[in-house]
């Protein structure tokens, strides 16, 4: 074979190649079903609270975990929401209490929201060498009332890893990802447990949605510690 013909089809499949690499990174969604660790940053940048979270898309159900210890007494609480059925439940096992509220949310899969816009793509770590880096793409844009949002996911496999809000009420807010696995090792922990006996939703409140649960989950936590202090 005469190389001379085969030096124009090398060139043409190496800039195909180099082409498609080099394509704008696209809106994407994680895997249906993941558990993880997760921290809520509040919006003096303070430390406020840190878990576990399971995440299940088919059955639109997310299961939030906090456990810890202060001088010498443990607890341990959890957020189970079911949006199918609209509601969830506030667990804390150290004092065997379970409540039961109303969740007006629509279920939204994690993933790049579809209006959302790319502000940039990013090495975290180094690129010297394999295994040295995560390739990752933020994206970012705007929420009711003048709000902003910009959030964090991984090129490859599309893993969540930040999700930043701002507005002129609230401030500034961050939750951050990390440890993620993918798949649920338990179906059980979706089921309300028996400490939660045909409960009726508290009529009193008004419904929450995603992130108002994760702030007071982060109150009641917070609290919790505070309490185990005297």
């Amino acid at each position: 074979m005469d190389v001379r013909s085969v030096l124009p089809c090398l060139c043409g499949l190496l800039l195909l190649m180099a082409s498609a690499h080099t394509q704008a990174p696209k809106h994407c969604e994680s895997p249906p079903m993941m558990s993880g660790s997760f921290s809520v940053m509040e919006t003096n940048g303070l430390f406020n609270s840190y878990g576990k979270i399971s995440y299940d898309n088919f059955g639109q159900k997310a299961l939030i975990k906090h456990a810890g210890s202060n001088n010498g007494t443990n607890f341990n609480m959890e957020v189970l929401m079911l949006f199918r059925e609209k509601v969830y439940y506030e667990i804390n096992w150290s004092k065997f209490s379970c409540k039961k509220k109303a969740l007006d949310d629509a279920f939204v899969p994690m993933q790049v929201p579809s209006d959302a816009k790319l502000m940039g793509q990013a090495i975290l770590g180094s690129s010297s060498s394999w295994g040295m880096g995560v390739l990752v793409n933020t994206w970012f844009g705007s929420l009711p009332e003048n709000g902003t949002y910009s959030t964090v996911f991984t090129e490859v496999g599309c893993i969540p890893l930040t999700y930043s809000t701002y507005s002129p009420k609230s401030g500034f807010n961050t939750i951050s990802t990390f440890n993620w696995v993918i798949g649920n090792v338990d179906p059980m922990e979706y089921i309300p447990p028996s400490i939660c006996p045909k409960l009726k939703a508290d009529e009193t409140e008004a419904p929450s949605n995603f992130f108002k649960v994760l702030k007071d989950f982060a109150q009641n936590v917070k609290d919790e510690e505070s309490m185990q202090d005297y």
